[in-house]
């Protein structure tokens, strides 16, 4: 077993809004009622950890830690992700929070010597983060930079992205293949949970300290799979697929997964590029298509339920040469909206 990877074991975590019973506000209670579990849900009030990283902190080892952890989550405290060989541990989000949690937090002195010295070492777990994410850029900058010379610049792209959802509330944001988590920070001020989902790890690690460093810890990631969500059906308000698809082989099935997540008229937002001829794109950059029709978009959407298309073209409007004999891309968004009656996600929507 993985220095990451604790025992499993059944986990009762609350499945909506509900007031908490006496008898599960008193479990939670107790679990924190003891001085590592404490200290463990200190930290990660804070930022998100692995177990090992939580041994790191309170320089106690992994067994130990990985029953406290364990009974954490049993109590309905803290939520378990697995991320191949590693499960990363937070506070449960939203409206399953428990208030004992936050009571909780509100009693703790940072001043006293022993938290003092846990929020030390969390430091340094965060500069090591900080490093790498900082390291994996440097490594793709200068690729990342020659593709951005081609279209819109991304200040236009986020600014018809804000536009399209102007005006109306938003609970819970999903950006599928979050990436370096920009779309949870360009949506966090009008969001009460985010969650950002992507399949590699490398990038999850720049959107946690992305994340970390913006203080949006009612904003996470996770790692997972775009064609089949670990998440409930109808439990978000919108849903981004920001420059996705053409790195997918089936970008279709991942429209309507994410479609699937979607709330009873909720959005889903798509951004990609227009048809193109830089073939040099799949080799250099792994992109599996060079871009989509409106068209074929609109379709997978109304394939997957969605109704109400709009489409929206964004285009260069500088006279500069063209870099390295490339075609100029545009970038294309999509909004659609989920249907009102579907009954499954009505009955999410009554039960949350």
């Amino acid at each position: 077993m993985s220095v990451d990877d604790p025992s499993s074991g059944s986990v009762a975590r609350p499945t909506s809004s509900a007031q908490p019973s006496f008898d599960h506000t008193l479990a939670a209670l107790r679990a924190a009622a003891e001085p590592t579990r404490l200290r463990i849900l200190a930290i990660l009030g804070r930022i998100d950890l692995t177990v090992g990283e939580v041994c790191r902190v309170l320089g106690q080892a992994q067994p130990r830690v990985s029953r406290h952890l364990k009974l954490l989550v049993d109590a309905g405290l803290l939520e378990r992700h697995t991320e191949g060989t590693s499960a990363f541990f937070r506070p449960l989000a939203g409206a399953r929070r428990l208030p004992a949690y936050e009571a909780v937090l509100g009693l703790i002195d940072w001043n006293d010597e022993a938290f003092a010295r846990d929020r030390a070492r969390l430091e340094i777990v965060r500069a090591g983060r900080a490093q790498a994410a900082a390291d994996y850029f440097e490594r793709n900058a200068n690729e990342w930079d020659r593709v951005r010379e081609l279209h819109v610049s991304d200040s236009d792209v986020e600014h018809a992205l804000i536009e399209a959802l102007a005006g109306r509330p938003i609970r819970d944001l999903l950006d599928v293949g979050t990436g370096t988590g920009r779309m949870l920070e360009l949506f966090a001020g009008q969001v009460r949970r985010g969650v950002g989902v992507d399949l590699s790890r490398e990038m999850l690690n720049v959107a946690r300290t992305n994340l970390d460093r913006a203080g949006l810890r009612h904003c996470s990631v996770r790692q997972g799979d775009v064609y089949d969500l670990d998440l409930p059906a109808g439990s978000m308000d919108v849903a981004v697929l920001h420059h996705v698809l053409h790195f997918l082989d089936d970008p279709s099935t991942a429209v309507a997964e994410s479609a699937r997540m979607l709330r009873p008229n909720g959005t889903l937002l798509i951004v990609d590029f227009a048809p193109h001829d830089n073939e040099d794109f799949r080799t250099d950059y792994a992109h599996r298509f060079l871009g989509f029709g409106a068209d074929e978009v609109t379709r997978w959407c109304e394939e997957g339920g969605l109704r109400d298309v709009q489409v929206r073209q964004l285009e260069r409007t500088d006279l500069r040469p063209k870099p390295d004999g490339r075609t100029r891309l545009t970038t294309t968004i999509w909004s659609a909206t989920q249907r009102s009656d579907a009954p499954e996600l009505r009955a999410f929507e009554a039960a949350s």
